[in-house]
């Protein structure tokens, strides 16, 4: 009995094609439609499978007109399935304007859960994850990259990040000129693949080692940072307050900080740390 009509949201393979579970690969022999990022990555996925359902592609610059298209279907009774890539569909991927219009338009959503690349790094990492943040992708420009660490500084949930081969050890390098150097991280690489790879060690030594190695510079990249120590809370007085308010608005925190210790005379350490925790 094949699946009811309804938008399945279809969790695929990160690398190893035994991780299909069956429910996904049942939902999409029998589905009307699958809307994939790329028709022909997946192609090797519906071979392996048997899958001879029709692909459409849809992807973060497919238009209006295509979601329309997809959600026209949907409305005259079809069943679709929606894959990424590999994994989760809309995590850090394509998916969620049709996602979201068909729930604006009470067509049901049904997830079919499997594999997720930060959720299988995380899982064997060794860093805490009782709580954590996920923050996908940094932005590509350094500038705007160091801003955004910047902010993340205090932040006391592991953080989890996705990351492109060819910026990885410029970002690790950020990441230990935001952090400290000797914050501890980890870089899970090619999961589920042949040249799985976890490393954990201090920032400037986890950058150091993939700069050294080539290899680490490739393929399918997570980076996972442990969160900064809980402080005893320092409580600034109010003209503090108020100093670091006004330069706020106008500066990052690092550098409101440096002009609010040169005015008041409190240590530039508690002033970010304020700072950052006002964001």
């Amino acid at each position: 009995m094949g699946p009811d009509q309804a938008l399945y949201v279809v969790a695929t393979p990160i690398g190893n094609l035994a991780d299909m579970v069956p429910r996904a690969v049942e939902v999409l022999q029998c589905a009307d439609l699958v809307a994939a990022e790329d028709t022909r990555h997946s192609q090797r996925l519906f071979s392996h499978f048997d899958i001879d359902t029709p692909l459409v592609a849809y992807h973060d610059h497919s238009d209006d007109q295509r979601t329309a298209r997809i959600i026209e279907r949907l409305e005259a009774g079809e069943t679709v399935a929606l894959i990424s890539d590999a994994g989760t569909p809309l995590i850090s991927d394509p998916g969620y304007r049709l996602v979201r219009e068909a729930r604006n338009r009470g067509i049901r959503v049904v997830p079919v859960p499997g594999a997720c690349a930060f959720v299988a790094a995380l899982s064997a990492a060794g860093l805490p994850s009782d709580r954590f943040t996920f923050e996908g992708f940094l932005p590509a420009k350094s500038g705007a990259r160091a801003r955004t660490l910047e902010q993340l500084a205090g932040e006391e949930r592991t953080m989890v990040f996705y990351e492109a081969p060819h910026r990885v050890a410029d970002t690790l390098d950020a990441m230990a000129e935001a952090f400290g150097e000797h914050r501890e991280a980890v870089i899970a690489r090619e999961l589920t693949k042949a040249f799985e790879t976890f490393h954990m060690a201090p920032l400037a030594e986890l950058a150091a080692w993939v700069r050294a190695d080539s290899n680490q510079q490739r393929g399918e990249i997570v980076l996972m940072v442990r969160g900064a120590e809980r402080k005893a809370g320092a409580t600034l007085d109010d003209e503090s307050q108020r100093v670091m308010k006004l330069l706020m608005a106008e500066l990052p925190p690092k550098r409101a900080a440096a002009v609010a210790a040169e005015i008041t005379g409190v240590n530039k350490k508690v002033l970010y740390n304020w700072g950052l925790e006002q964001k």
